[in-house]
């Protein structure tokens, strides 16, 4: 547990944490500090890239045997974690079920650079995880949103666009680099890692804290729309995710991963997406207000993830799995 708790405080002073402060006072003071666009996308390609390549390059030595519970527990949490957003949100009377079920698929996909700053809090904490991981964040990608779309769609009298939608979900930019990766560095190894390891994994950190005070300063921009829209919506920001996400690390400890494995599932089960939802549920929701959802995605559970989630399910991890 005290090592639970140095590493936690040390997350807190981390360049990622605080790099993410500053992009968040930065707006609220009004300095304009944004990425530009172009570079916007040139950073999410490089990190969905990267972080395909290098899970491609760790599965070449991962078991299939091994692998069969994780996907198992992480299809079923990308299931079962936007059903329980949904109807949690029942609860919160200025929304309605097309809100509610937008939200859910943005809760029930995953956080990319959630994802990336986990890892990097492994790596600099010298904690193990599987090679594996990165697929598990794809696999995760899909049912979440598929769910959260279906249970907003039950009761509207119009057909819902389901060919666009899973096509803009199977065949957008997130699972098209993220699967790309893991082949081509499936299929190239570790010789032909080593020859593009010194950019995309010396690089990673330096390239990651910018993209983080670029997302603290869309935090920063964003927070009044969490204050206009009510207490109980910021409270579910921050509750549900803590909860989805010791669901997550007591899926990873069922199904068998390490304590940095179930860290991992568990950060994934917690995090909620602000780029691949946001496409496919603009496509098959076009009635759902945006802001509600990557409002509360980018606003408050982002934050909350990479200040307090990462080490508190690293912590829940090694309480359970030791």
């Amino acid at each position: 547990m005290e090592n639970s708790l140095s590493i936690a405080l040390a997350n807190l002073t981390s360049v990622s944490v605080l790099v993410f402060i500053l992009g968040f006072v930065a707006a609220r003071f009004k300095s304009d500090i944004r990425i530009p666009d172009p570079v916007y996308q040139i950073i999410s390609v490089y990190l969905l890239f990267g972080i395909g390549l290098k899970g491609g390059v760790s599965l070449t030595h991962s078991s299939a045997q091994g692998m069969v519970r994780p996907v198992i527990a992480t299809i079923v949490l990308g299931c079962l974690i936007p059903a329980l957003a949904f109807y949690s949100l029942k609860y919160i009377k200025n929304i309605n079920e097309v809100d509610r079920g937008a939200i859910a698929a943005h809760y029930g996909s995953t956080s990319l650079v959630t994802f990336t700053a986990a890892l990097v809090f492994l790596d600099n904490s010298e904690i193990s995880y599987e090679g594996f991981a990165t697929a598990l964040l794809t696999i995760m990608e899909i049912p979440g949103i598929i769910v959260g779309i279906f249970l907003a769609t039950r009761h509207l009298n119009r057909k819902v666009s389901w060919g666009t939608s899973l096509k803009e979900i199977v065949l957008g930019k997130t699972i098209i680099l993220l699967v790309g990766g893991l082949i081509v560095g499936a299929i190239s190894g570790d010789a032909g890692y080593a020859r593009v390891e010194p950019f995309f994994v010396n690089l990673l950190p330096g390239i990651l804290a910018l993209f983080l005070m670029h997302l603290g300063y869309l935090a920063g921009v964003r927070i009044n729309i969490i204050k206009e829209s009510g207490i109980r919506l910021f409270l579910f920001a921050i509750i549900f995710p803590l909860v989805a996400g010791t669901l997550g690390v007591i899926g990873g400890y069922l199904a068998g991963l390490s304590v940095g494995g179930a860290t991992i599932l568990g950060v994934l089960s917690a995090s909620a997406s602000y780029i691949a939802a946001p496409a496919a549920v603009s496509i098959a929701l076009p009635e759902a207000n945006p802001s509600l959802s990557i409002t509360t995605s980018l606003g408050v559970t982002f934050p909350l993830n990479l200040t307090i989630g990462i080490p508190l399910f690293y912590a829940i991890a090694q309480l359970l799995i030791g």
